[in-house]
């Protein structure tokens, strides 16, 4: 379909279903933003904020929704969804090298580790005896598999990833540098001598197709397992607590966080800095917006807010007096309320 000097336009219309307008027999050997893009690059134009970068393009080719097709001076690709045929496209022009099945020089591996022939294990990395690394996996440099860890078929371990104990990763997860899976969950007694630590007897089940951000965080089971279900994406710095469970295809943003045995439904989104209580469930298909804080169950699928959005600083000091207000200011409509009903009453 292709050799190594690009894609024709009306290939990649061909191969991901596309419709081509303009010139389709173009060669495209790459992709750029619309401002930036050159004649041999692809760009999208998905947000129709950025359309009056599409009047002004280079671009060989722009993949956009059929309604702004009319604007663009260069050839382009309809899509019903621009973002996500740019996702599937751009995938063809990411080069980087396969790793080489084998085992560094400077890996220590344990005996009684079974790793498939055709895996590898970059510099430095340490995989206990009770370890499995399957077909097509990848270590990269540092990595620590710890006990009764299982890294399924074609999973990536960026550098410095640590499998702490019991944890299972099936196909094709990716996982970026420094995040530590299977660590202590946060589990605490209280006598009236201090605390006492609960063991942390469960494991980590990471399903199929998922992707963990760096420096992400995924604590071991008190007794059941923490799990993960299939094509979960997790952004960097994120911490899933001990006994979290989330459905497959949902999305959590950088630095959220979800507290110990929250389960939270399929195909849920929840946006950056936002917080999920232990122990609360939240449906299939809602959406938690940016630095929120879910406090109960939510049972019903939907866009759900809370928090104070940005505004003018002088603003919201006047808001923030006023609000140590709110109790007294209630209870005094409370009553203005009650008075004149009773005014009303002894008119009729």
């Amino acid at each position: 379909m292709h050799d190594w000097t690009g894609y024709r336009i009306d290939q990649l219309a061909a191969r991901f279903g596309l419709e081509a307008r303009g010139d389709a027999t173009h060669v495209i050997r790459g992709v750029a933003p619309l401002a930036q893009a050159a004649g041999t690059d692809l760009a999208f134009l998905a947000n129709p904020r950025y359309t009056g970068d599409l009047t002004r393009t280079r671009a060989g080719v722009v993949v956009l929704r059929a309604e702004h097709a009319a604007a663009s001076p260069v050839p382009v690709l309809v899509a019903p969804d621009p973002y996500l045929a740019y996702a599937r496209i751009a995938a063809l022009f990411d080069t980087a090298p396969a790793a080489a099945p084998g085992i560094h020089a400077t890996a220590v591996i344990a005996d009684g580790a079974r790793i498939d022939a055709t895996a590898s294990i970059g510099p430095g990395c340490t995989v206990d005896g009770t370890a499995v690394i399957a077909a097509a996996a990848v270590l990269d440099a540092h990595c620590v598999i710890g006990p009764h860890c299982t890294v399924g078929a074609h999973a990536r371990l960026g550098a410095n990833v640590t499998l702490v104990t019991r944890v299972v990763l099936g196909q094709r997860v990716l996982i970026h540098p420094g995040a530590v899976l299977g660590a202590d969950g946060f589990g605490l007694a209280r006598d009236q001598a201090g605390w006492v630590k609960v063991p942390q007897l469960g494991g980590v089940r990471i399903g199929n197709d998922c992707e963990i951000g760096a420096n992400t965080t995924i604590d071991r089971g008190a007794l059941e397992d923490t799990v993960l279900e299939d094509d979960v994406r997790l952004d960097n710095q994120i911490q899933i607590a001990h006994n979290v469970h989330i459905g497959a295809h949902s999305a959590l943003a950088g630095c959220a966080a979800v507290a110990g045995s929250a389960r939270i439904g399929c195909n849920c989104l929840i946006g950056g800095g936002a917080g999920v209580l232990g122990h609360l469930e939240v449906a299939d298909g809602v959406t938690i917006t940016a630095m929120s804080l879910v406090t109960h169950s939510i049972h019903q699928p939907g866009v759900y807010s809370s928090g104070a959005p940005l505004e003018d600083n002088r603003a919201w000091r006047r808001n923030a007096a006023r609000m140590r207000h709110l109790d007294q200011m209630a209870q005094r409509i409370a009553a203005l309320e009650k008075q004149l009903a009773a005014l009303a009453k002894d008119r009729t």
